[in-house]
């Protein structure tokens, strides 16, 4: 982050935060990405509904680049695949998100491809719409990548759907020839339209000329689209934190300087502060600001022991006190005892010196934050700063290895549990990271398909699954957690909410309910686990769409064939009571004949459940089911006439006498 001057010209600093995105207020899609500040793991908070916000927001502030138009009328038609090139900054990514979204049709969905394929089906269907970024690959893997890529584009064409690509930047002298056509060039959109458009959605009232002043005008031609968002976000911080009798050029000002210039004022401190303790409590302040005095001193301390620092002899009561470091630091205490930095965003701008004039401490700070997160005093909203600063910083850096040994540390059986919310955060944060995203999923399929995984570790991903990966890769989501709900080596606890997880997720939408199916049936044997879960995704008690029919009539077949009566029984009941007071059709009186037709046992099995059920209602039947008798009858009589002609008796039985049996003709 330097100021104007020289050859370098003026820059903003560049964290990984919300992007500029926009085109049309679309609500039908399930993809977008959240930056590091919005974090999805909250308690209280409709996940989806942080997504919609997010993209009903930044679709106002979106501003059409160079050949964007172009890019749109080439994915007009079906199986269109388009390929987008062009430099980095200038807002590609949420130009392909947009051009999916505004190629959507109701009922349609938008997901992101691995970038490495996985041992999964892709079932392209026509209203599928899919995003490939392949914007963080470097030229050694791009080979393979484009590889993948030619897979999805051969199943996308087949399929009808559209799929949009992101390539590198700097390497499109390595695009493979055949894929050459489908490129797109795009160019970088006015950054004074983007700044505006971001100001008046944040409701921040200015005038044209007001953008014409000092550094804007330079940063509206070279700073990345991101920049200038959160350009705009600092001056509404400048003018929250100014109240009244101040003016936009003040706020405009303010979060220039902000953007700017603390780089400069930053080294110019430390070169004021060469000794460690007080660069120690400098970085330790910027890392727990807005926590109180005592941990940001606890922090200091800490830094200095991992770094090795030899402890100071000097008697304590002879050495500066605290008030006095702080103010040598322009530290800020306020009156109940929370330490902040006077300027606005100087934080940011000192956590950026250290990751970038320190390379080599990089893993030291890893390791100190993965003991601050311990301090007594800095308590859950500290600790949730404290990781996302982290993350910020080592993710800015390329460095996220780092959060990857963190969530393993934070989920360790030493830890005993007590760091599992960090571990989620700082997985959040990776997951929603524009550029390393597609290498967090990637993490967590790996950790899901590996031998042995620490239980807690289990149970966050099975948490950040549901919660953050469902609402922007569900199917994704569906592979990780039928993973975990299947592990035979995990404890039972840990197996059951992955199970459950998974149940919620797959009730609420056909298709990953018939891509569920599929997926267990090679594994529906009573050792493997896949039983119990189609047994419970077969289940008319908990809320669901109606399921898709032939993936239902299959997994019927297949618990009827593989578990004993005594287990399904109970279930077909639960169905015939929805028939019963119509919360069913009667296409599952169908299903259940189609799943044991040409089985005469499971038809004789099926006679006599219906009649057990329209005899006497089971005890453990829900409430909400729960039917008259002779409602219950009517149904039972008309059923078992289908079992009798499936069977090819016709209806020489009746249900009465059924009952008299307790057995099928």
């Amino acid at each position: 982050m330097t100021g104007t001057g020289g050859t370098g010209g003026t820059s903003i600093s560049d964290p990984q935060g919300p992007v500029h995105s926009g085109g049309g207020d679309q609500n039908n899609t399930y993809y977008y990405s959240i930056g590091l500040r919005d974090s999805l793991v909250r308690a209280g908070v409709d996940r989806l509904e942080i997504v919609r916000e997010h993209r009903r927001r930044l679709a106002k502030c979106f501003v059409w680049p160079g050949g964007y138009a172009q890019a749109a009328d080439r994915l007009a038609r079906h199986g269109a695949v388009v390929i987008l090139e062009g430099p980095r900054g200038i807002g590609r990514r949420s130009a392909a998100t947009m051009l999916l979204a505004e190629a959507s049709v109701p009922g349609s969905r938008i997901e992101e491809l691995p970038t490495v394929k996985e041992d999964e089906p892709l079932a392209p269907s026509p209203d599928d719409r899919y995003l490939l970024d392949l914007s963080s690959i470097g030229a050694s893997d791009y080979p393979a990548a484009q590889r993948t890529l030619m897979l999805y584009r051969a199943l996308v064409e087949e399929g009808g759907a559209r799929l949009v690509v992101v390539t590198p930047s700097g390497l499109e002298w390595m695009l493979d020839a055949e894929l050459v056509p489908s490129t797109v060039n795009l160019e970088r959109p006015s950054g004074r339209a983007v700044f505006s458009r971001h100001l008046r959605v944040r409701g921040v009232r200015f005038a044209y000329e007001h953008l014409d002043h000092g550094d804007l005008p330079h940063l509206f031609e070279t700073a990345p689209m991101r920049e200038l968002d959160r350009l705009a976000g600092l001056v509404v911080q400048a003018r929250d934190r100014a109240g009244r009798g101040t003016n936009f050029e003040h706020w405009r000002d303010e979060a220039v300087a902000a953007a700017t210039n603390w780089s400069q004022q930053v080294a110019a401190d430390l070169r004021q502060h060469r000794g460690a303790e007080a660069r120690a409590l400098l970085l330790a302040a910027s890392m727990t600001s807005g926590g109180p005095a005592d941990t940001v001193l606890s922090a200091a301390h800490s830094l200095l022991g991992v770094l090795g620092h030899p402890q100071d002899e000097t008697p304590r009561l002879a050495r500066a006190g605290l008030g006095e470091q702080f103010e040598e630091l322009s530290l800020a205490r306020e009156d109940d005892g929370r330490v902040r930095f006077a300027r606005l965003a100087y934080d940011d701008a000192v956590r950026r010196h250290f990751w970038e004039n320190f390379p080599d401490l990089r893993a030291d700070f890893r390791v100190w934050v993965g003991e601050c997160v311990d301090l007594p005093g800095l308590g859950a909203e500290g600790r949730a700063r404290l990781v996302a600063r982290f993350a910020e910083q080592a993710l800015r850096t390329d460095r996220p290895d780092d959060l990857h040994l963190l969530i393993k540390k934070w989920t360790d059986p030493s830890a005993e549990g007590r760091l599992r919310a960090e571990a989620a955060a700082a997985l959040e944060l990776g997951l929603s990271h524009e550029r390393y995203g597609s290498r967090f999923r990637s993490d967590v399929y790996q950790w899901v398909t590996t031998a042995r995984i620490a239980p807690d570790l289990a149970r966050v991903l099975t948490v950040v699954c549901r919660q953050v990966m469902a609402v922007t890769h569900p199917e994704q989501a569906v592979v990780r957690l039928r993973h975990l709900a299947l592990r035979q080596e995990s404890p039972e606890d840990i197996k059951a909410a992955a199970r459950s997880a998974l149940l919620e997720l797959v009730r609420a939408d056909r298709r990953l309910y018939g891509q569920l199916v599929h997926r267990l049936l090679p594994r529906a044997r009573p050792a493997d686990g896949g039983l119990e879960v189609l047994l419970a995704l077969l289940d008319p008690a908990e809320p669901h769409v109606p399921p898709p029919w032939q993936a239902f009539v299959l997994a019927w077949r297949a618990v009827m064939a593989g578990k004993p009566a005594g287990a399904w029984s109970p279930t077909v009941q639960r169905w015939l009571a929805a028939l019963t007071l119509g919360q069913a059709g009667e296409e599952i009186l169908n299903a259940l004949l189609l799943a044991a037709y040409g089985d005469r046992d499971l038809l004789n099995q099926l006679y006599v459940t219906t009649c057990d059920w329209a005899e006497s209602e089971p005890a453990v039947m829900p409430e909400g089911l729960r039917a008259q008798r002779d409602h219950r009858v009517r149904t039972a009589d008309r059923f078992c006439r289908e079992i009798d002609l499936a069977q090819g008796v016709g209806s020489l039985a009746s249900t009465s006498g059924a009952r008299g049996t307790r057995e099928g003709p």
